[in-house]
């Protein structure tokens, strides 16, 4: 399911744009936030199905050097036990993955060079290799690998970054986030039970308008905030100040004034997370101080109102 960091991101930039656009139409703003919420749980369909891909392209493979003119002994008797594994096998049979691949094509078929570049890759890590050398079969290795896949695997490949981009600009960030939804539900996979629990989309029915309303306030609000953090800066040389720290310190400011159930700390922690991968190196201590004083002028203005723990 997608965290509400991960929203919050979307929030950001989506806020960015619009700033950069210099538009205040939050109908607009918010459908197209929307659909790059909803292009990123597509993406965590697509990516499931990724290992499927790759495993029959291995099988294909294996396939071409049977049917040589002169095959090996290896050619006839291949080691079957990664195209056999077990955990590829219920994701390829699995009904909702399985309809998500008959509306959307077939989503990896497209791209053979990519899958063949993702296989080599595959073949060339340790602990591939490791699994493919032990003759023991069980649910628990076939898991393993699958996550190991996922987890390892994919790191900083370049042709699967520069496919994904040409399938969806949305995309370019999100990658890391799908990988993590995957790996989540494979840690849920159990050898008796053979149905796959699908993450839904969102872990709450409110976290959609949480992030929806979030965007609209922090697109309305944006020169008050600006304002106040142009006020707060002190002596720092306002021009000098990172235009994406400001968008970061315009929502998270929005955040703290209209959403009490959301505690203090819950917002500056996320705010200065995203900072850290999304801003210049030295955003997040600058980001820090600056909210800490705008929590306390806030409090004591009466603007900062909080009424419980709420949802993160």
């Amino acid at each position: 399911m997608l965290s509400r960091r991960l929203l919050r991101l979307k929030v950001v930039k989506a806020l960015y744009a619009s700033v950069q656009a210099h538009s205040d139409d939050t109908k607009s703003a918010r459908k197209n936030l929307a659909a790059s919420i909803d292009k990123t749980y597509e993406l965590f369909f697509r990516m499931s199905l990724l290992v499927v891909a790759v495993a029959r392209y291995a099988e294909e493979r294996q396939e071409i050097a049977r049917n040589k003119k002169l095959p090996t002994r290896e050619d006839l008797n291949p080691n079957r036990k990664f195209v056999e594994n077990e955990v590829v096998r219920r994701l390829a049979e699995d009904e909702t993955l399985s309809a998500f691949a008959e509306s959307h094509g077939q989503v990896w078929a497209e791209y053979p060079e990519t899958v063949r570049n993702i296989y080599n890759n595959l073949v060339e890590t340790d602990f591939y290799k490791a699994y493919m050398a032990n003759p023991e079969r069980s649910f628990k290795e076939d898991l393993q690998l699958v996550t190991d896949f996922y987890s390892q695997g994919l790191d900083e490949n370049e042709m699967l970054e520069d496919t994904l981009e040409e399938q969806s600009i949305l995309w370019s960030d999100d990658l890391g986030f799908a990988l993590i939804m995957v790996v989540r539900m494979l840690s849920s996979m159990r050898e008796r039970q053979t149905a796959i629990k699908i993450p839904p989309k969102f872990k709450s029915g409110e976290d959609l308008d949480f992030a929806l309303d979030l965007l609209e306030k922090s697109v309305l609000q944006f020169e008050r905030n600006r304002d106040l953090v142009d006020r707060l800066a002190g002596n720092w040389d306002v021009e000098r100040i990172a235009f994406m720290d400001v968008i970061i310190m315009a929502a998270a400011l929005t955040e703290l004034r209209e959403f009490p159930s959301i505690p203090v700390k819950v917002t500056l922690d996320e705010y200065i997370e995203i900072s850290k991968f999304y801003s210049t190196p030295n955003s997040s201590i600058f980001i820090n101080g600056i909210l800490d004083k705008a929590v306390e002028q806030l409090t004591a203005d009466g603007e900062i109102c909080k009424s419980g723990r709420g949802l993160i």
